[in-house]
């Protein structure tokens, strides 16, 4: 019926570090939002979630959850910090600095070879939401990940899912991991910044940043994964990615406030099911677009089809995202990962959303 993440389990899932694209939360950690600004005042039990990336649209049921009222109708006093590097925010929550972090699914496995005991608790997606961008210079050297040998390719952060997602995509087409060179730049303002300037050839990215970059019509996207045929192209099959995942520790300790933010979480997923990318916009805060509202909501279409409608693990997605982890990660390659231990469905099953 379900499956649980008991005991050990593992990490603190990659928060897919791209900067954010507002100016506001490219201050990193020092971004926060209340649940209180939504009406909550504050009041009840306080529970503190690091996103990697406020304003990713990967990440958006975050603060959709918070600007619907979602938490605060659940008893929760939620306070939203955002951290760029998804790294970073792992360490905040490993560390106990919050209580849950929104990211990538992916560090539970890799996290669980190094002892760490964090597991999925919410899903919110099934596929990457991720896209591999080449720089227009580069557009005709460039047309296929088996091209990528002596090029500079864009990530979030060394360790993080774009840069695990790069591997995976080079080695599985050919192309040894030390045969090209992935830089660290972010996202938003910071990624588009180095493909302007060549200081990368291409990029793995995700909305807004692919929509400002084709905008601006400095690049193309060569691989698309924002939706799950474009993750079972790429990479075989459903890739569940952006979640809420927390120390199974915690969760086991805390059983109640956990069903609470599954409750607020499905709600919200299936809310985004039933309205248009323009009503999901229009929920959001004001700066989030950038001053153009039309290219926020077509950010925020493409990236639509990555989202579950339930929170559930999609079936065989823990299976495709080892496959991948194994192509190029020798810790998890010559590992037994207990996959069972990387998620529970338990509260998303009994949500009341």
């Amino acid at each position: 019926m379900r499956k649980t993440a008991r005991y050990s389990a593992l990490a603190a899932a990659g928060l897919l570090a791209l900067t954010s694209l507002t100016a506001c939360a490219n201050d990193a950690a020092s971004t926060t939002a209340d649940s209180g600004s939504n009406g909550g005042g504050g009041k009840g039990e306080h529970v503190k979630i690091m996103v990697g990336g406020l304003d990713k649209v990967i990440y958006l049921p975050a603060m959709l959850t918070q600007r619907l009222g979602y938490f605060t109708d659940e008893g929760l006093d939620v306070q939203l910090l955002s951290e760029p590097a998804g790294v970073q925010a792992e360490t905040a929550l490993v560390s106990g600095q919050v209580q849950g972090a929104v990211g990538f699914y992916d560090h539970t496995l890799d996290l669980q070879t190094k002892g760490k005991s964090v597991e999925s608790v919410v899903q919110f997606s099934h596929a990457p939401g991720e896209v591999e961008i080449v720089s227009n210079k580069q557009a005709d050297d460039i047309t296929s990940p088996k091209d990528f040998k002596g090029k500079k390719l864009g990530i979030t952060g060394l360790g993080s899912s774009t840069d695990f997602l790069t591997k995976y995509l080079a080695v599985k087409n050919g192309v040894k991991v030390s045969e090209f060179t992935p830089v660290a730049v972010g996202a938003g303002p910071t990624f588009i910044s180095a493909l302007q300037k060549g200081a990368i050839d291409g990029g793995m990215t995700t909305d807004p940043t692919v929509a400002t970059v084709m905008q601006k019509n400095l690049g193309k996207v060569l691989i698309d994964m924002r939706t799950p045929q474009g993750s079972q192209e790429a990479l075989g099959g459903p890739y569940p990615s952006s979640s809420l995942y927390m120390q199974t520790d915690w969760v086991n300790g805390h059983k109640e406030t956990v069903q609470k933010l599954a409750n607020a979480f499905v709600k919200t997923l299936k809310w985004m099911s039933t309205h248009s990318a323009s009503d999901i916009a229009a929920k959001m805060p004001a700066d989030y677009s950038q001053g153009n509202k039309t290219l926020y909501a077509g950010a925020i279409q493409s990236t639509l089809p990555m989202f579950t409608k339930d929170g559930v693990m999609p079936k065989d997605g823990p299976e495709t995202v080892e496959k991948v982890l194994k192509a190029f990660n020798p810790n998890i390659k010559n590992a037994d990962v207990d996959l069972s231990k990387t998620y529970t469905t338990e509260f998303v099953q009994n949500a009341t959303g």
